[in-house]
């Protein structure tokens, strides 16, 4: 994606535009409502059948570099991945894998015996916001406590968390999963992933690093999860419009009154914010520009709140038949809401992105 002008203009580059298509295309006959229906009807859970064909794709390793046996692109390119991925609500592990991938390519070898199963696929990892109690001994680390509920981690073969000693250490931790610290899957209001909370009592860890490699954990995560809100809010703004086009009442289809019109447009405004924002961070996270934790927290602060309205307001244009379980709304309604939640909410960010510009603000720095 290449930089514009200081005021951050961006487009996709052609090979990007290409990639988005090819996304699509594969995702629309691969994980169409019909088959996402499928999974949500068998009370939830993931499909593997898909999840082969992402990985035969490259999709795990596209952040990893080629010496490591990924594709060697980058997080604007995974950004694309996972906005396709909100589009369709897809059942896949894809967003944790991504996210804890890059924790252990960052990491400078620690938990390298990971990375070829993790790009291949046949393991799967989960990335966690809160942190655990981390304590250190002789033989590394240990990991008490449990997480938030976090998606996939009932398959999961691999955490990787925040942790934080009695004495305020911090490290970014890898933890290693089995049948008895994999836990079983929840009630979740989203059924099209399983959703589960890791309960651990001193388990082993690795560490992949220090304060620096959580805040980078925590801008890969929120990007990540920003980029997919932005795809279930496009998709959900494209229903609406395609809804309000064909109902008629009165005598006239739905959509050309004014409150619908002007529904609508506000969905509009949201969205293209949105994308702005998340191709912003994604930017940054691929660069290293020292933004990235700003450029994130704007993304997920702006995403979880606008991607929550423009839901809500697809419901509202679809009417009644909006509040039926036939209406696909649904589905795109019921993951926002996790998501919106998900490595940190809006307050989180407004709050985070508050003491990274005071800071700058007490050091003579401009924040613009």
């Amino acid at each position: 994606m290449p930089l514009r002008s200081p005021s951050m203009d961006f487009q996709l580059s052609e090979d990007q535009q290409a990639l988005q298509s090819a996304a699509n295309d594969l995702l629309s006959s691969k994980a169409s409502p019909e088959r996402v229906r499928v999974v949500v009807d068998g009370g939830g859970g993931w499909d593997r059948s898909l999840w082969s064909d992402l990985v035969e794709q490259g999709w795990p390793g596209i952040a990893v570099p080629e010496e490591l046996g990924g594709v060697g692109l980058g997080w604007v390119e995974a950004a694309v991945l996972l906005e396709a991925v909100g589009a369709h609500v897809a059942p896949v592990p894809i967003l944790g894998q991504l996210v804890a991938l890059g924790g252990l390519v960052a990491s400078d070898g620690a938990g390298a015996e990971w990375l070829p199963s993790l790009v291949s696929g046949t393991s799967i990892a989960v990335a966690a916001f809160r942190p655990l109690q981390a304590t250190a001994d002789g033989d590394g680390w240990k990991v008490t406590g449990t997480t938030e509920p976090v998606p996939f981690t009932p398959s999961a073969d691999v955490l990787v968390v925040p942790g934080t000693s009695a004495g305020g250490e911090e490290r970014l931790l890898l933890v290693p999963l089995d049948e008895s610290t994999r836990p079983s899957a929840a009630p979740a209001m989203d059924r099209t992933r399983e959703v589960g909370r890791i309960v651990l009592e001193g388990a082993p860890a690795v560490e992949l690093g220090g304060i620096d490699a959580i805040r980078a954990h925590i801008d890969r995560g929120a990007s990540a999860y920003s980029a997919e809100l932005l795809g279930i809010a496009a998709r959900c703004l494209d229903l609406a419009v395609a809804y309000a086009e064909d109902r008629v009442q009165f005598g006239r289809p739905i959509g050309s009154f004014q409150a619908v019109k002007h529904r609508c447009a506000d969905m509009l405004v949201d969205v293209e914010g949105m994308r702005s924002a998340t191709w912003w961070a994604a930017w940054c996270l691929a660069a290293g520009d020292e933004e990235a934790d700003v450029a994130a927290s704007v993304a997920k602060a702006w995403c979880s709140d606008a991607g929550d309205r423009v839901v809500r307001s697809a419901l509202q244009v679809h009417g009644g038949i909006g509040f039926t379980w036939e209406c696909d709304v649904h589905l795109y309604l019921k993951r926002a809401q996790l998501d919106r939640m998900a490595f940190g909410d809006a307050a989180w960010h407004r709050d985070r992105l508050a003491a990274l510009l005071r800071s700058r603000v007490e050091a003579g720095a401009s924040v613009i």
